[in-house]
C-alpha cells in the first residue's frame, strides 16, 4: 500500500470535499483504505447505481449520527444526486466526499455546490514523494498511474486506458459527435503537448476546424485529462508570445496517444517528457498543499523560452541535460532583463548543485525533495 499524500484530511474537518481526478488515478482505494468512510457507495457498481438512481433519498433515510464521514464515488454517473447530498450537508454534521473522473457534467448544473458546501480538490497519480525510487526513465515512458505502475504489461494498461477513455468518457457521455475526429485529434494533440498551441495548425493537421480544435481542448480540460497553461502576463520591453500551451496530466497516458514505446535519452522527446514530468510534480503540490499558487511561462518570438513562472516571483527553467553549462543560462538571464524574480532556478539531471551566476542548479531529486517538504514556494 502507497500512502497518499494530500490535505484531505485536514479539509473534512471543514467541509465536505468533491474530490476530482481522471480514471484510475487512485481515488477509490484512497478512499477505501486511507480516509475508511462510515459509508461508502461506488456508483459504477451496477446494482448500487440501480438502487440509488430508482431512489435518490435512499442514502438519506440509511444515515444514521454516528456516520461521521459517507463517500459517493464517480458522482458523475448520477449528478441528480448532489442535490440530495447538498440537502444532507446542511441538515446534517455529516461529512461528504464524493469523487468524479469529469468536471463537464457536475461543473454544468452544480456549481453553487462546489463552490460554497464542498471543497473542489483534484487528485493526481503518483508522485515523487509518493514514489520516490521508481526509475526515472520508465516514469516519462510508463507514467504513474498506480494501476500501470504495479502492472507487469505497463504498455497494455496504458493502451487499455486509452480505449476506455474513448468509450466510457467521451463516447458514452456523448460530449462529441464525430468520435473518429477527436480519436485524431488526440494524436496531435499528444505531438503537440507542451508546445504553443497553434491551433489553426492543428486543425489543418487533424481536418478538423480551428473552432473544434478549441472545443477539443476545453474538453480535454474537463475531463481532468490535461491543463492549459498561460503565458506570463506582465509585459517587457520585448514582445512575448501570447498563445498557451497544453499539457497531460500523465506522460505514460501522452506516449500512449501517440504510440509511443521506447524513449532514447538523448532525443527531444526524451526533453519534452522531462518537463512535463516536473510540470505535473508541480501542479500536484500546488493542487495538494498551495492552491493559490499562480503557474505560467514565458517565451519571446525568437524562442528564448522559461518553462515556468511561479506566482510572479520565481523563474524555472527545465533541462534534461546530466550538464548544465554557460548555453542553458540564457533564457533566464534574458529573462532577468526585463522582469524581476526572488529566484532564477534551473532544474535537471546534473548531478551537481551550484549557483552560477545568481541561477540556482539544482538536481532535479534534489528539487522535487525541496518541493514536497514546502521549501520552493
Amino acid at each position: 500500500m502507497i500512502t497518499r499524500l494530500n490535505n484531505i484530511q485536514e479539509i473534512l474537518k471543514r467541509k465536505s470535499v468533491l474530490l476530482l481526478g481522471p480514471r484510475r488515478t487512485g481515488k477509490s482505494y484512497f478512499l477505501t483504505h486511507q480516509l475508511k468512510p462510515d459509508r461508502y457507495y461506488n456508483l459504477l457498481e451496477a446494482d448500487t447505481f440501480r438502487k440509488i438512481s430508482a431512489n435518490p433519498e435512499f442514502i438519506r433515510h440509511s444515515l444514521k449520527k454516528t456516520d461521521h464521514m459517507v463517500a459517493i464515488d464517480e458522482i458523475q454517473k448520477l449528478p441528480s444526486l448532489m442535490d440530495e447530498v447538498h440537502a444532507m450537508i446542511e441538515s446534517t454534521k455529516t461529512r461528504f466526499i464524493l469523487t468524479g473522473s469529469s468536471a463537464r457534467k457536475l461543473s454544468k448544473n452544480y456549481t453553487s455546490l462546489m463552490a460554497g458546501r464542498a471543497k473542489r480538490v483534484h487528485f493526481h497519480p503518483l508522485t515523487f514523494e509518493e514514489l520516490p525510487k521508481y526509475d526515472l526513465q520508465k516514469r516519462l515512458l510508463y507514467g504513474s498511474l498506480p494501476s500501470v505502475v504495479t502492472s507487469n504489461d505497463p504498455w497494455d494498461e496504458l493502451r487499455d486506458y486509452t480505449g476506455l477513455y474513448l468509450q466510457e468518457e467521451i463516447m458514452a457521455e456523448a460530449f462529441v459527435r464525430k468520435i473518429e475526429n477527436f480519436s485524431r485529434f488526440l494524436e496531435f494533440a499528444g505531438l503537440n503537448s507542451g508546445q504553443i498551441l497553434n491551433f489553426e495548425k492543428l486543425g489543418r493537421d487533424a481536418q478538423v476546424p480551428a473552432r473544434t480544435i478549441r472545443e477539443y481542448y476545453s474538453l480535454l480540460e474537463d475531463t481532468l485529462l490535461g491543463k492549459n497553461l498561460l503565458p506570463f502576463e506582465k509585459k517587457g520591453k520585448r514582445k512575448a508570445i501570447s498563445s498557451s500551451k497544453f499539457y497531460f496530466f500523465d506522460t505514460g497516458i501522452l506516449n500512449a496517444l501517440v504510440g509511443r514505446k521506447t524513449l532514447h535519452e538523448k532525443g527531444e522527446e526524451f526533453g519534452n517528457l522531462f518537463e512535463h514530468f516536473i510540470f505535473n510534480e508541480l501542479e500536484s503540490y500546488r493542487d495538494y498543499y498551495s492552491q493559490d499558487c499562480s503557474f505560467s511561462f514565458w517565451r519571446l518570438e525568437k524562442e528564448c523560452e522559461v518553462d515556468f513562472i511561479i506566482n510572479n516571483e520565481i523563474a524555472l527553467e527545465v533541462k534534461s541535460s546530466n550538464h548544465i553549462h554557460k548555453d542553458h543560462l540564457k533564457s533566464l538571464m534574458s529573462f532577468s532583463d526585463d522582469f524581476k524574480v526572488k529566484r532564477k532556478i534551473i532544474v535537471s539531471r546534473d548531478p551537481d548543485k551550484r549557483t552560477i551566476d545568481q541561477i540556482e542548479l539544482i538536481p532535479y531529486q534534489d528539487f522535487l525533495t525541496d518541493l514536497w517538504n514546502k521549501k520552493i514556494f
